[in-house]
């Protein structure tokens, strides 16, 4: 493997920005050093006044291979990611079939062996009737176990109080949860149709997936956590009600119950409903400008402790359909580095704590080995950041088998100039420019 030396970037890198080079080799990070003489490299590559960062670990998305693949599959967004600077994905159980077996999950690894550009891992799903097929898997070689409390589609609602227990209880490793309460939903569900009928307006789905259904899942989950002694990590929080249920008064590697904010609730709010229709609409819910500027303080302040994107393709044909037939979800993987450096260009947080929320901090909070930070030795996953470069959000520029983005028509202030995943340039200049397939990361347990 050739030797690439980066040369005159700015180096984003736990809490500095540090003018440096950077020499790659074997795939791993050689030596960092303010000058680095050009004859140690097969390659230099002149990034002058470029960010280089750790490439993006995002520990929720929803690449739907096997089985919905009309929607998306492992091979066209994990390049998709790539181009948006993300490197590791960690991909969710509710595929066709529902990754509920051992036999299931490998399935899922294998295919992802074959066609990935990024670095990968799948949660192991449960199920109201698979604790001990849960409990075989490998806390150093799956990232975790997924959960879905009070909300799911297939055999993945987990509402037997029997089972959680259980669950929480067994489970050696990280267990995820998606929370959102189920009999509150269908109450709401119930009052929207006596209301509307059929026709329900999209506007009212965060009335109808509302706060109390978020925090009374979220919250107990979060005792269930408390009682049985589990590691805990809430996913996509969407109101600032749920903020109370986490802590920031000890370090992450110390914690118990974290949890994850995703770009969606960190940049739209329920007024753009009117605009944006179904393609602003997930589960949970894009709630009140408020809850999202609470979110965003609690990014801050590290109540909440990482940035993800829940990415989750739909075809533009389903979106389409009226409220109680289009599927919630979106695709947003391209562009998640590209909206938090906005929000670093409009002063609203810095550029080394995006690196912190997401790079560092998923690697630290999941104990992957050797990625998520810039340190000698490290695998080279690496994105490589034009500040005075523009990036127009067009459809001919999507990568995503779905073709449309909640974000058409955006010009964000920053592009992404190059990926390196495994020491390998895997996008440039707006292109994917090599066929190589990332690694199965494997966690330090």
């Amino acid at each position: 493997m050739n030797k690439i030396l980066l040369k005159g970037g700015k180096i984003v890198n736990e809490g500095k920005t540090i003018a440096s080079d950077l020499l790659i080799k074997n795939g791993r990070i050689e030596k960092i050093a303010t000058t680095i003489d050009g004859s140690e490299a097969d390659e230099i590559v002149d990034v002058s006044g470029k960010y280089i960062l750790p490439g993006c670990i995002d520990d929720q998305v929803h690449f739907r291979e096997p089985g919905l693949t009309h929607k998306a599959n492992i091979g066209t967004e994990s390049r998709a990611a790539v181009a948006g600077g993300i490197t590791t994905f960690m991909e969710m159980p509710n595929t066709v079939p529902n990754a509920l077996t051992q036999e299931l999950l490998q399935d899922k690894y294998d295919i992802a062996a074959k066609t990935s550009a990024a670095n990968y891992s799948f949660f192991m799903g449960a199920s109201n009737d698979n604790v001990e097929e849960v409990l075989k898997t490998d806390p150093k070689n799956v990232c975790g176990v997924k959960i879905f409390m009070g909300s799911s589609t297939g055999n993945m609602l987990v509402d037997n109080e029997d089972t959680l227990n259980n669950l929480f209880s067994r489970v050696p490793m990280l267990i995820a949860t998606h929370c959102e309460d189920e009999a509150t939903i269908r109450a709401n569900i119930a009052a929207a149709k006596a209301k509307y009928g059929e026709n329900v307006p999209m506007e009212q789905h965060p009335i109808i997936r509302s706060e109390e259904a978020c925090y009374l899942s979220s919250s107990m989950a979060v005792r269930l956590a408390k009682k049985h002694g589990a590691r805990l990590h809430i996913l996509h929080i969407s109101t600032a009600k749920e903020l109370e249920l986490f802590d920031n008064s000890i370090p992450l590697e110390q914690k118990k119950i974290t949890a994850e904010a995703c770009i969606h609730h960190l940049w739209f709010s329920q007024e753009q409903y009117a605009e944006k229709g179904s393609l602003i609409k997930w589960n949970p819910a894009v709630k009140k400008a408020s809850d999202r500027d609470a979110i965003f303080q609690a990014v801050l302040d590290n109540k909440i402790d990482v940035i993800a994107t829940d990415h989750a393709p739909h075809t533009i044909e389903e979106k389409q359909q009226s409220y109680f037939n289009a599927p919630s979800g979106g695709p947003l993987v391209q562009h998640a580095l590209l909206a938090m450096l906005e929000k670093v260009r409009e002063g609203k947080i810095s550029v080394e704590r995006v690196v912190e929320k997401m790079a560092h901090a998923p690697a630290t909070l999941f104990e992957i080995n050797e990625r998520g930070y810039i340190r000698e030795g490290y695998f080279a996953d690496l994105v490589v950041v034009d500040s005075n470069s523009n990036h127009l959000v067009t459809k001919e520029s999507l990568l995503y088998k779905c073709g449309w983005s909640p974000f058409e028509g955006y010009n964000f202030s920053h592009s992404i100039d190059r990926t390196y995943v495994n020491g390998i340039c895997m996008y440039a200049k707006g292109k994917i420019v090599s066929d190589a397939i990332g690694s199965r990361i494997t966690f330090n347990r």
